[in-house]
């Protein structure tokens, strides 16, 4: 497939998120699967991620904001989609008339909702959220009551539906951890709780497994599983390999200015990288502001010309450096930052670990003025 020249491009392959998705919802037959779209489909592309993930058999879709679930909407998605990040000053009528469900973890976001779905001439379907051990969104075991009879008496004035009772694993990419198993029980706590109140009922969506439990702890898959990182072919839980799935992202740049340079040149801001013999250095137009991490600095490797090659010197604002000695070089010669690893190219695995980082930052930092290009 031919691409258009760019600087650099980042290409994605819709069919590998497909059949992510696809292997995904085989470790959890008969439940849901909603795909998190998030950050820009996780830097792949919100809206074509989210039409590659419902071709692939997910069935819901999952946004950390509003705006994001309405942007998804104008593309003509119809497809459920959760928001769970609700800040104050949200458009909550619009997201209700646009049938976008919401989280709610404090009473008082309940009433801000129903109140909402009043103006909007319309009950708000909405997912409660229990705090079970991260300590991060979700209501607290204290809280919880509350919200959940809030929640109840908002339902019974026609405003709100309680359609999903929720929460979120702190460790579930550590096997064996013991907050898992905590994690779990203070789980099925919440729900009895919330089905003691009449928040129960097989409309009402219970789910707590992202993509390391839905591929690792089948008691943890519930109704539906969360799948983020793992759509996008990145492995949640490294340590146990790949599950068979295939990277979707393939990051690639064009050597913008190739030059010979004697032994003794500093390369870069700082001269932290210093040329022991004459050589041929190319700039590949790709830097910090475009999510190449400074911490690459004499780091991070590249493919070019058929080798590996580590970046030389300082990351910079919008280049950076690579040494290719005395092999070939020349401008507009292609260079893979990172794929799937099947021309020899580093993985964003790699990457990940050879910066002291994870796959989510990797790819969801590639900044917008890198084109996504799609097959």
């Amino acid at each position: 497939m031919s691409f258009p020249m760019t600087p650099a491009e980042a290409r994605v392959d819709l069919s590998a998120i497909r059949d992510n998705v696809a292997l995904l919802r085989g470790h959890a037959p008969g439940a849901e699967t909603m795909v998190a779209v998030k950050a820009d489909g996780y830097g792949h592309g919100l809206v074509a991620c989210g039409r590659a993930s419902l071709e692939g058999g997910a069935t819901r879709l999952g946004a950390a904001y509003v705006r994001e679930a309405l942007e998804l909407r104008a593309a003509g998605i119809t497809a459920p989609i959760l928001a769970w990040i609700i800040p104050p000053g949200e458009p909550l009528e619009k997201a209700i008339e646009q049938d976008v469900e919401l989280s709610a973890a404090i009473p008082a976001l309940v009433d801000e909702i129903a109140e909402a779905a009043g103006r909007a001439g319309r009950a708000a379907r909405v997912h409660l959220k229990a705090d079970t051990g991260l300590s991060r969104g979700g209501a607290a075991p204290a809280d919880w009551s509350a919200l959940v009879d809030r929640a109840m008496a908002r339902q019974a004035d026609g405003t709100v539906e309680v359609v999903g009772l929720w929460s979120h694993f702190a460790c579930a990419d550590i096997p064996g951890h013991p907050s898992i198993e905590a994690q779990l029980t203070a789980f099925d706590d919440a729900l009895a709780v919330a089905e003691k109140a009449g928040a129960g009922g097989s409309h009402v969506i219970r789910h707590i497994a992202n993509s390391a439990a839905a591929l690792t702890l089948p008691q943890a898959r519930h109704d539906m599983i969360r799948t983020g990182i793992a759509a996008y072919g990145l492995s949640p839980v490294p340590e146990l390999g790949d599950f068979g799935l295939r990277p979707a992202m393939t990051l690639v740049a064009r050597i913008a200015l190739a030059k010979r340079v004697p032994a003794g040149s500093g390369v870069s801001y700082g001269h932290l990288y210093v040329t022991d013999s004459e050589t041929t250095l190319g700039l590949v137009p790709l830097g910090y502001a475009d999510g190449i991490l400074r911490h690459a600095t004499n780091q991070a490797e590249v493919l070019a010309g058929g080798r590996r090659r580590r970046i030389a010197g300082r990351v910079c604002m919008d280049q950076f450096m690579i040494d290719m000695g005395d092999d070939p070089l020349a401008e507009g010669d292609e260079v893979i930052l990172f794929g799937d690893g099947s021309r020899g190219e580093p993985t964003a695995q790699e990457w990940a670990d050879s910066l002291g980082t994870i796959t989510h930052e990797i790819v969801t930092r590639i900044g917008s003025r890198v084109p996504r290009v799609y097959r």
